[in-house]
This record gives C-alpha cells, sequence and structure tokens, in this order.
C-alpha cells in the first residue's frame, strides 16, 4: 500500500502531489513510494509552494530510477524494497541544500542515488555513506538470503548506473567508522540510519551524531520497527517531535536550535 500523499491536503494539492510522484513510483516498482507531503513539510519547513517545484524536477530522474530497477531485476530482486521514501530524500536535499549528509546502510544504493541526484543538482555537499556489505554466497540470491546482500563481483551501491564526486563511500561497520568520520567533520545537515537496525546500534549512532548536527537538520530511521523506543527516547531528549511517514516505520524529526532545546527554567521562589 501507498503512503497518502497527505491525509490533511485540499483533495487537489494531494492529487497533484500523487500526480509528480506517479512516474517514479511505477519507474522502482515500489507502490509505497508515493510522495508523503505531510512528512515532507515537517522535515524541510517549507511551503507547499516550494515543494511543488522541487517535485516538478522528479520527472528528470525517471530513467535513473527505471535503470536502478532493471539492475535489481538482473540482480534477481524484482520486488526489492529497500526504502519506502527515496524522492522524499532527493526533495529534502534540493529543499535544504545541505553540506554533509551521513546515511549508514547502502546495500544496492537506492537512497545513495537519490542523495547524490540531488547534490549533483545542487551543485555542493557531499554524501558520506557508510556500509559493511553482506556477500551474496552463490550466483543467485537464495531463499534464506537477505536481498540487501550483494551479488558476486559487484560492491556497495551496485545498482546505482552513475558516478558522482560528490560519494564519500566508507566501508565497514558504522561502530567504527563513524566516530572517525565525524571528527573529519564540521556539522552534519541530514542523517538517515538503515543499517543495523537493533535499539543499540540506533542508540549509538545517534548518540555519535547528536553533537555534529546541525540546526534544522532532518534525522531519519528506517525499519524502526526493529528498534524500539530508540528514536523516540532520542527526540524527547532534544524536545523534539518524531514524525512519522504515513503509516510505515520510517521515522523522521528535525534538530531543533540549541535555545529550543533547553528545558524551561524553574520560576522563582514566591517571596516570604
Amino acid at each position: 500500500m501507498s503512503a497518502p500523499a497527505d491525509s490533511r491536503a485540499p483533495p487537489d494539492l494531494a492529487h497533484r502531489v500523487r500526480a509528480l510522484s506517479a512516474r517514479g513510483r511505477h519507474a522502482l516498482a515500489d507502490p509505497r513510494t508515493s510522495v508523503n507531503l505531510r512528512w515532507l513539510r515537517a522535515l524541510s519547513g517549507a511551503s507547499n509552494e516550494r515543494i511543488l517545484e522541487v517535485l516538478e524536477e522528479l520527472d528528470s530522474i525517471v530513467p535513473v530510477q527505471e535503470e536502478i530497477h532493471r539492475r535489481h531485476v538482473a540482480g534477481g530482486r524484482a520486488n526489492y524494497a529497500q526504502f519506502s521514501a527515496p524522492l522524499e530524500l532527493y526533495s529534502l536535499v534540493r529543499l535544504l541544500r545541505p553540506q554533509h549528509v551521513i546515511e549508514t546502510g547502502v546495500s544496492s544504493g537506492l537512497s545513495s542515488a537519490h542523495f547524490l541526484l540531488a547534490l549533483d543538482k545542487n551543485r555542493s555537499g557531499t554524501l558520506h555513506s557508510i556500509d559493511l556489505p553482506t556477500p551474496q554466497k552463490g550466483p543467485v540470491l537464495g531463499k534464506d538470503e537477505s536481498p540487501v546482500s550483494i551479488p558476486p563481483g559487484l560492491s556497495s551501491g551496485w545498482a546505482i548506473p552513475f558516478r558522482s564526486p560528490r560519494w564519500d563511500l566508507r566501508v565497514g561497520d558504522a561502530a567504527a567508522v563513524l566516530p572517525a568520520l565525524l571528527g573529519e567533520l564540521p556539522s552534519v545537515d541530514l542523517f538517515l540510519h538503515d543499517d543495523l537496525h537493533t535499539p543499540e546500534r540506533l542508540t549509538l549512532e545517534l548518540s555519535l551524531l547528536r553533537p555534529k548536527l546541525s540546526p534544522g537538520a532532518p534525522v531519519l530511521a528506517d525499519n524502526t520497527q526493529w528498534t524500539g523506543d530508540s528514536f523516540e527516547v532520542f527526540a524527547k531528549e532534544l524536545h523534539a517531535k518524531v514524525h512519522r511517514r504515513g503509516t510505515s516505520d520510517v521515522l523522521g524529526l528535525r534538530m531543533p536550535s540549541p535555545r529550543s532545546r533547553r528545558r524551561p527554567s524553574a520560576p522563582p521562589p514566591a517571596p516570604g
């Protein structure tokens, strides 16, 4: 089932959003990838008009999406549902123009491709991806194997049909790679967790990232059905609102400003 464009949007606006994302949804052969306007608006802070301007660009990336799907099919993954919100990833990067984007987990590279397409369109910024690939056991994906495994002879991001100078791909365990990467960056402007989906791993990644996250930076996590309340606990510590993408388990928040993260001061004592 596809996520609604926006259950609170006027019918004509919701219809336009669905229409603008229709070709991408069909190209990727994944009905879940309709743009969720309310989620995108909450994480970007952009107006409906500005969001629609960016969504008008989506037709230009359809050939890339069709080739990604073709490579999934050739790799024995015709129904591969890697990430349900790639169009929102593209849109967030175009709307916010981040300089440093981090994602943990790459697999075939569906999310990476959409980040990179937007960064290339912006002509600025870098995607820092961390992936610990699991090799496929044989020439054909086994029934007991996860589709996130890497086909023989290929590497992380194997379905991406182009190369971008804006991609900094680091192979290894995020628990070891992420601290070193963060030490090199002045700030992080967008983050996506999509690697090891355990409460402990998500908590670790969020705690490492927290000092470097810019005000207004979207923080996203996929497959949160497996990570307990880790994301909600992080949001509560920041006094940030959690935004769920429709009925899916993709969660997001927008980093508050330092001032808004402070707890209200205690009222002065009553006189006398």
